[in-house]
C-alpha cells in the first residue's frame, strides 16, 4: 500500500470513535491541543463501565514519539486502560473487548 493509499489518522480516529460509542458503557471523547493540554496525551480518552482509557492513534507506518510512550506509560502505571490504535480492532483490544462483541 502507497503512503497515498493509507488512510489518515484523522479517518482511523473517527471509525474508532464511531465503534466505541456503538458499545454499551462506553463513553470517548477526542483529545484537542490546545496551549493549555498537556503535550504528548493521547488522541482518545474515555470510560469503559467506570474504567478509564487513554488511546493513541498512528497510521500503519506512524511512529510513536517518545513522549507519547512515556504518557501512555504514565496512564498504564495509574491503572488506565491505554495503548496505540492503528485499527478499530487494536482500540477494541485494548479495551478487552473482542471484535464483533459488545461486552469486554
Amino acid at each position: 500500500m502507497s503512503r497515498t493509499d493509507q488512510p489518515r489518522e484523522s479517518s482511523i480516529v473517527k471509525q474508532i470513535m464511531a465503534a466505541l460509542r456503538a458499545i454499551p458503557g462506553v463513553v470517548v471523547r477526542k483529545r484537542h491541543g490546545s496551549s493549555w493540554s498537556v503535550a504528548g496525551d493521547p488522541d482518545l480518552f474515555g470510560s469503559l463501565r467506570g474504567r478509564h482509557f487513554e488511546i493513541e492513534v498512528k497510521t500503519d507506518t506512524g511512529v510513536l514519539t517518545a513522549l507519547q510512550r512515556a504518557r501512555l506509560d504514565e496512564w498504564q502505571r495509574s491503572g488506565a486502560l491505554a495503548g496505540v490504535a492503528r485499527s478499530v480492532d487494536d482500540a477494541l483490544a485494548i479495551l478487552g473487548i473482542q471484535p464483533g462483541s459488545q461486552a469486554p
